[in-house]
């Protein structure tokens, strides 16, 4: 009986231990979870940092029961603009604990230098001859330029550029090249891709001149085929064709434009720049009244009333400009057609025309706007003619929208620069007080000493002034 009792003694003895034990160790364990912070290091313990680069350091990680918080150590000490070792050691330490954490930082060049091919990656060159190397550069961050250590290595079907730069660091770039011709011929028209003839005039082939990467001069193998009826009022093309030994073909169109003849003798009278009310209206009085026929270059200006007059009493109507801004309508050639469809818009939307007759602001040989784009007007010429437009400049100039400032110093501009041995196309701006006061004099005089009147329309031979941008 005793040594049973002495057994019991023992083992509830030995079952306190067990339980102390596991008490103690769960009361160290949540002790070190909850007390002890846990400190990790932001970045490698060994960091290569590239040469010449910006260094920023990540610090170190805080953990422990009232949350998480970074330290930064300030290493203003690091200088990455030379090869160097570093060795920092963070330091973080409370009220009970202390932590060392060594690190290394190496400061190195590890940045690739870099190959910029001249060209293509991939390049093509003529079967019949050899690949003539575009040209390459090599730059790298320390050592700057370094295209004379690049080594250049020919294979079949490719070329290796290789280069290595004082730190060891390479680079290797590859250029296929193939032996293809893969360029269509280029055609370069003789004279203008524009040309107007007058009804029954001959028209004269300029030619072209044809050249081709790998054929050379292929001139001799043009193809032209052509449309032209001169006896026909019309829009024609000139088509030239032709094709490299390598079956690249190209094709370039001439348009031919044939167009009635000005008529020397008569008198186009042009109003630019409205309408205008109290002007535009009267104009169109005088001539209802003299049974005259004009042409009306508009804008934005003016009622829409005498819009649908102008083309209701049989004249011409053409497009001047919506804004007639030359900072603005020749800064690129979107600005002029932007503005340009403006008003052929509103003419379409209040008469049902949709007119392509056009006349620049200042006309095509204004200078000024070379001031916003050089060779805007080359450009616009022959983009307003591709896009079906037809321009028209003036011979005579009536002087209102400068020095003629009243009706006498108008009428006498106009009639002394008549001619009857020439056609007479004369700018005028229906925006003015002293051309309405001064129409009704000019055309008396006009028809008076044997002129006619004629408007403008898109069968009339274009006047057409040199161009100076």
């Amino acid at each position: 009986m005793k040594s049973k009792k002495i057994k019991k003694r023992r083992i509830s003895k030995s079952r306190y231990f067990i339980n102390t034990s596991v008490t103690l160790v769960l009361v160290l364990f949540t002790f070190f979870f909850l007390f002890v912070p846990k400190v990790s290091i932001n970045s490698p313990l060994k960091e290569i940092v590239n040469i010449n680069s910006s260094y920023t350091d990540k610090g170190i990680t805080i953990s422990d029961i009232l949350g998480n918080k970074t330290i930064i150590k300030s290493l203003d000490e690091i200088d990455t603009k030379e090869d160097r070792e570093y060795n920092i050691n963070y330091t973080y330490k409370d009220n009970i604990f202390t932590y060392h954490i060594p690190k290394e930082i190496v400061v190195k060049d590890i940045e690739k230098p870099k190959i910029k091919l001249t060209g293509k990656s991939t390049e093509y060159y003529c079967p019949n001859g050899e690949y003539k190397e575009l040209g390459f550069k090599a730059y790298d961050n320390v050592d700057k330029d370094i295209t004379d250590k690049v080594k250049v290595e020919r294979q079949k079907d490719k070329i290796i550029y290789r280069v290595e730069d004082s730190s060891g660091n390479k680079r290797e770039v590859v250029r296929k090249i193939i032996a293809k011709d893969v360029d269509k011929p280029i055609i370069t028209l003789n004279g203008d891709s524009n040309i107007f003839l007058n009804l029954n005039a001959p028209y004269e082939e300029a030619g072209t001149t044809i050249t081709d990467n790998c054929d050379g001069d292929l001139s001799s193998k043009v193809e032209i085929t052509s449309n032209i009826d001169t006896t026909k009022v019309g829009d024609y093309r000139v088509v030239y064709k032709v094709k490299d030994n390598s079956n690249n073909n190209s094709k370039l169109i001439r348009n031919i434009k044939v167009r009635e003849h000005l008529k020397p003798n008569t008198i186009y009278l042009t109003f630019d720049d409205g309408p205008r009310d109290g002007t535009t209206d009267v104009i169109l009085d005088i001539l209802k009244e003299k049974g005259i026929k004009a042409t009306f270059f508009v804008t934005m200006n003016g009622s829409d009333s005498l819009i649908k007059r102008i083309v209701d009493e049989g004249h011409s109507i053409g497009i001047h400009t919506a804004s007639h801004r030359y900072d603005l309508i020749y800064a690129s050639v979107d600005n002029y057609f932007n503005d340009l469809e403006q008003v052929r818009d509103r003419i379409y939307n209040i008469t049902g025309v949709d007119t392509k007759l056009i006349r620049f602001p200042g006309g095509s040989s204004n200078s000024i706007s070379k001031k916003y784009k050089e060779g805007i007007m080359t450009t616009l010429v022959n983009d307003t003619l591709n896009k079906g437009y037809q321009y028209y400049d003036w011979n005579v100039d009536s002087g209102d929208a400068s020095f003629a400032t009243s009706p006498s110093k108008l009428y006498n501009s106009v009639i002394n620069n008549l001619s009857h041995d020439k056609y007479n196309v004369i700018l005028m701006h229906d925006t003015k007080t002293y051309t309405r006061d001064a129409l009704s004099k000019i055309i008396d005089y006009c028809l008076s000493n044997g002129y006619s009147f004629e408007s403008l329309n898109i069968n009339t031979m274009p006047v057409r002034q040199r161009l100076n941008n």
